[in-house]
């Protein structure tokens, strides 16, 4: 057992008390809300689905660090208003210090995620609520390594098991709730080669944990049984939305990681290989995030790549979600919208079902991703509504269709606070 403060060890040895709470909204059967797959094509209302989003990062994260900041509501009104039809967001906290008002006052924690999800349905956007963003708050909240992530008996797994239930109960019969997602790009962090220097940080005052040991390396087959627990409890309660695992694309020799713990580039089958098994069933959809090319799978372009992810969705039968995508301010403006135009003809011309760019009002990242209504980046919002406008009047085919029919570039290093 670590040393991690007082008062979350205390909560936890109390046992964690379930939260009974009708859900929200009284709305339609949870089979006719939300993303749902079906014969490998992603649907809405009953209705093959293609739509770009916007990941809103801190949707409930400001309210919760500060129960008096509403600004979410008119984030999600102008989105709305904007044609934005979903938000990827957080929901929980990133650091263990501030899951303290669950611990302290469960109750109080989940209204304020109530009003989150209220507004969004005031405003009929969707939402996509990633439960377990940061990969080491969850062991140091119940002060376990990081391995215990792969320890089906571990507090780690119960607490991942008992918080899942209780969001999934509270908020399945909302009409704003279109999938449910596990945790933040975990893949990025498996079987690496120099996996020592990248052991989690020590913040004393956010309330990790106090050190970091080899037990703190992530291995896949930890991963992979997170990523089941996590969805076995949502199947319990949710037969229907769509299951997420966040992951971002594979790096690129990530097969070679796994195998000899190597540098090695992977080839378009281990590539493939690594991608089916980041996306285990029952998770529906082909979880990447995508920043550009690294030559992944051996291709040449950010088409090239996006069409073999295309493919190998297809063939899975698990529609393509490209969860997060972007282009940074660092590379000039030229550049910058360059390459998000690029990321979008890539999106629209290989039909990819699914995606949200990086990020929506987030003033930490004001230096290189942030987009809003009032900065130089609004752009790049028009250009989202202008695509989400083609593809809606194009109609719903798509390659994966087709497909199915027969049978890292990496995400920016702080995306915190």
């Amino acid at each position: 057992m670590r040393n991690i403060p007082i008062l979350t060890t205390a909560a936890v040895l109390v046992g964690f008390a379930t939260l009974q709470s009708q859900s929200l909204a009284e709305s339609p059967a949870a089979e006719s809300a939300g993303l749902i797959v079906k014969d490998g094509i992603l649907h809405r209302d009953g209705e093959p689905y293609r739509g770009v989003g916007a990941n809103y990062f801190d949707l409930f994260y400001r309210v919760l660090k500060d129960g008096s900041d509403t600004s979410y509501d008119e984030g999600l009104r102008k989105l709305s208003e904007a044609q934005i039809p979903f938000v990827r967001f957080m929901a929980g906290g990133f650091w263990p210090v501030y899951w303290d008002l669950y611990f302290q006052d469960k109750e109080a924690y989940f209204k304020r995620m109530d009003a989150v999800v209220r507004s969004a349905e005031k405003h009929h956007i969707g939402l996509i609520p990633s439960l377990f963003w940061n990969m080491a708050t969850f062991p140091d909240l119940v002060g376990e390594p990081m391995d215990q992530l792969g320890n089906p008996k571990s507090k780690t797994i119960a607490f991942i098991e008992q918080y899942t239930a209780e969001v999934v109960q509270r908020y399945r019969n909302s009409p704003a709730i279109w999938g449910w997602e596990f945790g933040n790009e975990y893949n990025l962090h498996v079987d690496l080669v120099d996996a020592t220097g990248h052991r989690p940080k020590i913040v004393p005052q956010l309330k990790t944990g106090l050190e970091r040991t080899s037990r703190d390396e992530l291995s896949s087959e930890h991963m992979l049984t997170a990523f089941g627990h996590f969805a076995r409890t949502v199947r319990k309660h949710d037969a229907h939305r769509i299951l997420i695992t966040g992951n971002s694309i594979p790096r690129r020799s990530a097969f070679h990681n796994t195998q000899e713990r190597s540098h090695k580039p992977d080839n378009r089958a281990q590539f493939e290989s690594v991608l089916r098994r980041d996306n285990p069933s029952p998770y529906d959809v082909t979880c990447v995030h995508l920043y550009g090319n690294d030559g992944q799978g051996g291709t040449k372009s950010i088409s090239e790549l996006v069409e073999t992810l295309q493919e190998i969705a297809g063939r899975t039968r698990q529609p393509l979600f490209i969860g997060e995508f972007g282009a940074p301010k660092t590379l000039g403006p030229e550049d910058e919208k360059a390459l998000f135009i690029e990321m979008l003809k890539a999106i629209e011309e290989n039909h990819v079902p699914l995606s949200a760019f990086w990020v929506f009002d987030h003033p930490g990242q004001d230096t290189d991703y942030n987009v809003s209504f009032e900065n130089e980046r609004a752009y790049m919002l028009k250009l989202v509504a202008d695509l989400n406008q083609r593809m809606k009047s194009s109609g719903h085919t798509h390659k994966a269709e087709k497909a199915g029919a027969d049978q890292p570039a990496t995400a920016p290093e702080s995306k915190t606070e």
